[in-house]
């Protein structure tokens, strides 16, 4: 007999062989018809698969976090099948799941377009209402080449060919069509079900090789429920709306160009901004840190002495001197990141234990090599700012530490509107410096925090990614949650036992002995332009009032108003406001559509009558109405809303 433990600790006894559909139904006929597949030992795997040693079981239904897998992973093959039947001839090549979808990547001569996706999204539908069976086959190498080469299947063919020959070959059939998979697949094409739709086309070289042919790749989006369906496409959209590239063109922040591949081109605006943010961040760690800048380019020792050379150095620019005979034509790197030149920092002179903690900050400017293909905005750049930290402690100080990080990282975050927050601690890897004792020491720690962190708030979730942590240390990762509920991931802790031992840092401890600090790396943005990124999709560019690089712009209805307007800007820029001064001879109707498109949160509007009773009208963006104050109201209404939240909270405590 086979022993199998449940969920909740329970062990069962089955006979060697028994399936999992057989596991589901001796449980309960319901529980079997919604299960869509089973979890051995953590391992996803067919119901229909015998079963024949020990294990850890677990059923999977569409409630289970794997299911969307399942059904996406099935919805591609059932794309496949109904392009295969709407175009005989087609071949099929690869067809993964992703974040949110799946795709399949077909070969015609003539590309599929968006035209062809109703006929197929209808066929789809017809072959899924057959609730054809997913059966597995294993079919020994020569068969499956023969077969796929009689079908005309020569991608196929070549895939056989690259499946590693330990490694079986398995075939799942739905009906008559069938397909080269891995598996594992839910037990019927039905289970899909409705909530499907194909999203987009696209070009794509086979195997990614642009020597060679060129495929055409549908992507589309599957879900549990259509509702589900529904706000996934929802999101999409208000996605679309807040794109920082549309919205930076709008509100005339940045740009981008060919010269400068991946490299941002700052506005007026858009660098008000951006410097806002440094400066809140930088009056975040004035009384904790210490800012130091590192060089940007060093000599390739120094990062082969930190190990990036060796696993780093395809992503690292390059620069080679000149060679005029005094420095032997060295060869130097635009550092990808900061932490090599801290270390140097902190070397620099004897530290004593009671130096430490030391915490040093950098606004650190690094490049870091991305395919063309990868760049994206803001959001992925070859050259940004991080908000990068590291601190040098001991092991004992390393729980106060990583609390304090963590209360500065939620903190920020709350600032800027970011409640819902993911903190996921990753553990070691199984290839990793530091004896297993420092680890332990580590992981406990962490855990310690991690719990004291679930405990702060009911919107702040924890989870543990076993295995995920860096070769040189445990490390936390902070994921927020914006507006239209997309996550990101920006901030970081990590706790390293490797780079200081690699350079030979070492503090005095109290009894005279040399000792290795621990180096903690730290970040709270991250990139400092994909953090501006997330910021401007997370507003939909209607910053609050001590954000916004413009916060007030004064309009005039008539030049009778000019003079007053012009007085008004002088004392709102005297009181601390970013004002700006409108007096076109426009309509005030032009006036207010162009700053409202460039996302002005205040419209401050005057006239003959504003002008002669010292008043004005302020008409706030997204608003169709206009609130009428006395001047000195309205500017210290202003000044107060334009109190950054950190400000705010140092005047309360003082």
């Amino acid at each position: 007999m086979i022993h199998l433990t449940f969920p909740d600790g329970a062990v069962r006894e089955f006979v060697p062989g028994t399936t999992g559909a057989e596991v589901a139904s001796s449980i309960a006929k319901s529980l079997a018809k919604k299960s869509l597949a089973m979890k051995l030992d953590g391992a996803l795997a067919d119901l229909s698969d015998p079963i024949t040693t020990d294990a850890k079981f677990e059923l999977v239904t569409r409630e289970s976090p794997e299911a969307l897998e399942l059904i996406r992973h099935d919805a591609a093959h059932v794309l496949a099948e109904a392009v295969q039947e709407l175009w005989p001839g087609t071949q099929v090549t690869i067809g993964p799941v992703i974040e949110n979808g799946f795709y399949y990547d077909f070969f015609r001569n003539e590309p599929f377009s968006l035209e062809d996706f109703p006929a197929i999204e209808k066929k789809m539908r017809e072959i899924i209402a057959r609730d054809a069976p997913f059966t597995k086959e294993v079919w020994s190498r020569d068969e499956t080449k023969r077969v796929f080469a009689e079908k005309g299947e020569a991608f196929k063919v070549e895939l056989v060919d690259a499946i590693p020959a330990d490694q079986s070959i398995k075939i799942y059939k739905q009906g008559t069509w069938f397909d080269l998979c891995r598996g594992p697949h839910m037990p019927s094409v039905g289970k899909i079900g409705s909530a499907f739709k194909l999203m987009k086309v696209a070009g794509a070289y086979w195997r990614g090789d642009a020597n060679n042919p060129m495929l055409t790749r549908i992507y589309g989006t599957a879900w549990r429920t259509q509702e589900e369906l529904d706000a996934y496409i929802h999101q999409l959209e208000e996605a679309e709306k807040r794109d920082h590239r549309r919205l930076g063109r709008e509100m005339d922040l940045f740009h981008f160009q060919e010269e400068g591949p991946g490299v941002v081109f700052w506005h007026p605006k858009g660098w008000t901004l951006f410097q806002g943010l440094v400066s809140y961040m930088r009056r975040r760690l004035a009384a904790d840190y210490a800012e130091v800048n590192a060089p940007q380019v060093l000599d390739k020792s120094l990062w082969e002495t930190s190990g990036h050379w060796g696993w780093y150095k395809e992503n690292m620019f390059k620069v080679q001197s000149a060679g005029d005979g005094t420095d032997d034509e060295r060869v130097f790197a635009l550092k990808p990141m900061n932490c090599p030149g801290h270390v140097q920092i902190f070397k620099h002179g004897l530290k004593s234990y009671r130096d430490l903690p030391m915490r040093l900050a950098e606004f650190g400017a690094v490049h870091r090599y991305e395919p063309s293909g990868a760049l994206h905005g803001l959001m992925r750049v070859r050259g940004f700012t991080q908000d990068d930290a590291h601190i040098f402690c001991t092991e004992e100080q390393m729980a106060a530490e990583c609390l304090k990080i963590n209360d500065l990282i939620l903190s920020t975050y709350a600032d800027f509107g970011f409640d819902e927050i993911i903190v996921k601690l990753s553990t070691r890897p199984d290839k990793r410096v530091g004896t297993d004792e420092v680890w332990d020491h580590a992981e406990e720690v962490m855990g310690r925090v991690l719990e004291q962190i679930a405990s702060q708030s009911n919107r702040i979730k924890t989870a543990i990614l076993p295995g995920e942590g860096a070769f040189y240390g445990p490390k936390f990762e902070y994921t927020l949650r914006d507006a239209i509920g997309r996550e990101w991931q920006c901030g970081t802790t990590q706790v390293d036992f490797n780079l200081p031992e690699r350079f030979g840092a070492f503090y005095v401890d109290a009894d005279g002995s040399k000792k290795t600090p621990v180096m903690i790396h730290r970040a709270i943005c991250g990139s400092m332009e994909r953090f501006t990124g997330i910021l401007v999709e997370h507003f939909a560019g209607h910053f609050p009032l001590w954000l916004a690089p413009t916060q007030a712009v004064v309009a005039t209805i008539t030049s009778e108003g000019d003079e007053y307007a012009q007085e008004i800007v002088a004392l709102a820029k005297k009181a601390g406001l970013r004002a700006e001064l409108d007096v076109r001879n426009e309509k005030i109707n032009y006036k207010v559509r162009e700053h409202s498109l460039a996302k002005v949160p205040a419209l401050i509007v005057v006239g003959r009558k504003e002008a002669a009773e010292r008043t004005v009208s302020i008409r706030r963006l997204g608003s169709p109405n206009q609130t009428t104050m006395t001047l000195d109201e309205a500017l210290a209404s202003l000044v107060v809303e334009a109190t950054a939240p950190d400000v705010v909270r140092e005047k309360a405590a003082a």
